[in-house]
């Protein structure tokens, strides 16, 4: 059996402004910044502020870390002639599908005052949130994509040279 042909296809990921090497030097920076400042104050006779400093750095860590585990979260749309599969990973490494047949589905931006809009999917019965993780521009340009496809599959154009005259 052959698989169906992919009529459009993303991906989306979380923006992430460091990568693991920026980690790196942001902690470096912090721990060493944190340790000439509570060295200071443990000379100064203050060596409670030590202790609190430590836990500072350690929740600064524990932060970055959380940041560079949600790199593996991303969603995969992919459009085929019999539907819109939707592949979510998270960054635990699990992996949930929905699919949503392409007989009436539609793709629609929800406005909110004072946020970013939502991109909805919505079938007969059924409504999906997409791109959560995406701004505003991101979520505009890819519901019009979305849009796009799904006419082109509704209106394919039919290329037959006998046709022509």
């Amino acid at each position: 059996m052959t698989a169906a042909p992919t009529l459009f296809e993303a991906e989306i990921v979380p923006h992430r402004s460091l990568s693991p090497r920026g980690i790196f030097f942001v902690l470096g920076f912090v721990f060493t910044v944190s340790a000439s400042v509570s060295t200071m104050f443990w000379w100064l006779g203050a060596w409670p502020i030590a202790a609190f400093n430590g836990g500072e750095v350690l929740l600064a860590a524990a932060l970055l870390r959380q940041h560079a585990r949600s790199r593996r979260q991303r969603e995969v749309l992919r459009l085929t002639e019999g539907g819109l599969c939707i592949e979510r990973f998270d960054i635990d490494g699990g992996r949930s599908e929905v699919f949503l047949p392409a007989a009436w589905l539609n793709a629609h931006l929800e406005e909110k005052p004072g946020r970013v809009p939502g991109l909805f999917l919505s079938t007969r019965g059924r409504r999906e949130e997409i791109a959560r993780v995406l701004g505003e521009p991101q979520k505009r340009d890819l519901a019009e994509a979305l849009r796009d496809a799904l006419y082109r599959l509704r209106h394919p154009i039919f290329d037959n040279p006998q046709l022509k005259s």
